[in-house]
């Protein structure tokens, strides 16, 4: 470890683990160590790490449930904080209207559901996303025609000068699979407002079924880091991999899945070189194929095994 994580570690306690696997915190179950690794229970946890951590110029990482994410295989430097600020509340405004409040950590699928059988309508497309709402929100996760931005009011984050901001949603840069927070500019997701539309809960409940069927029928049960690459414009990536004839391959443990062509699956033992590598071919086939050039949705961080 470096004198400054040295340092942090000291200033965390005990809290604060070194070299922790990050595999075993990711959906694909690949990854190198964290430098350190501490888990924030709530929003002030959250603050206080980020800040004690630039203090000491220590670089940052939040991690949410470990989805849509692949971790090289030298691990992340710095500190990655696992955040587990879960608390949400619904606040009525108007006839058929509530105000979503909800921290950055809770478990997306989970808060869609409980809305929905409450009777409010905007997330049940989440039902299968298995990320948090802060990860939804930096990538603007969607599925079934719909995204996150589409009752998003604003969100709370610390900014880089230490202090507690609100942004509203034209501030964001939300596009396909993209925000602000994708452009490194080391601000934390805390908070984020949405609004919610008044429904039928079994409405709800029907839309969120027949989401729960489409995803056992479309996608693999393997573990896998979701989609791997981002739709071209007019097409998609799943069948431009599919048509290239490419379902079933592998590097080492890591196999284009033979269910959906944009999703690899970890059959047990692969690394994140074996991943790189297989996106490498897929790209180089798709771009010779059909001269579209396939753009990641998922983030890759930190340090590949030849570094």
């Amino acid at each position: 470890m470096t004198d400054s994580s040295d340092k942090l570690r000291a200033v965390l306690g005990a809290r604060a683990r070194a070299h922790e696997p990050l595999a075993s915190h990711t959906s694909l179950r690949v990854g190198g160590p964290a430098e350190l690794f501490v888990e924030a229970q709530t929003l002030d946890e959250l603050i206080e790490f980020a800040r004690q951590a630039r203090q000491c110029g220590v670089p940052v990482f939040v991690l949410g449930n470990g989805s849509n994410i692949l971790v090289r295989d030298r691990g992340v430097r710095g500190l990655v904080i696992e955040n587990h600020c879960t608390h949400f509340s619904l606040d009525s405004v108007a006839p058929g209207r509530a105000r979503l409040s909800a921290e950055s950590g809770v478990a997306l699928p989970g808060l869609a559901n409980r809305l929905a059988r409450q009777g409010w309508t905007g997330l049940e497309w989440a039902i299968g996303v298995p990320g948090t709402l802060g990860g939804a929100i930096v990538g603007n996760a969607g599925a079934h025609g719909a995204c996150i931005a589409d009752h998003l009011i604003n969100v709370t984050i610390l900014d880089t000068a230490g202090g507690v901001s609100e942004l509203s949603k034209a501030e964001l840069g939300l596009g396909y699979r993209t925000s602000r927070f994708k452009q490194g500019k080391g601000e934390v997701l805390l908070r984020a407002d949405m609004e919610m539309l008044r429904d039928d809960p079994p409405a709800c409940i029907a839309r969120m079924s027949q989401y729960v069927e489409h995803r056992r029928r479309t996608q693999p049960t393997e573990p896998s880091v979701g989609s791997i690459f981002k739709n071209p414009p007019d097409g998609h990536a799943g069948q431009l991999i599919d048509r290239a004839g490419l379902k079933g391959t592998r590097v080492g443990s890591v196999e284009v899945s033979p269910i959906h062509a944009n999703f690899f699956v970890n059959h047990g033992g692969a690394t994140g070189d074996d991943i790189i590598r297989l996106i490498e071919i897929v790209r180089e086939r798709v771009r010779a194929q059909f001269g579209i050039e396939l753009e990641l949705e998922i983030e890759v961080v930190g340090q590949s095994g030849d570094q």
